[in-house]
């Protein structure tokens, strides 16, 4: 076993989101940045459709941890 956290994916039409609980400082600037793509209280947390790629990329791009990634699909 490695030690390294689990990373999800969030897959979406346009981009898809990578989580790594381990590293999040839980901050929580990708809730307030974005409701209606991150809501914790939802067992599938993230929704990549729920807004236009490039402000979900903005949004994770201002993770501090890092814990948060995306994947623009092509």
């Amino acid at each position: 076993m490695s030690g390294r956290a689990e990373q999800r994916r969030y897959e979406g039409k346009s981009i898809t989101s990578t989580f790594e609980a381990g590293r999040c400082l839980h901050a929580a600037g990708c809730v307030r940045g974005l409701p209606e793509v991150f809501d914790p209280g939802e067992r599938r947390w993230i929704r990549p459709d729920s807004a236009e790629a490039e402000r979900l990329a903005e949004v994770v791009r201002s993770c501090p941890s890092g814990a948060l990634q995306y994947a623009l699909e092509e």
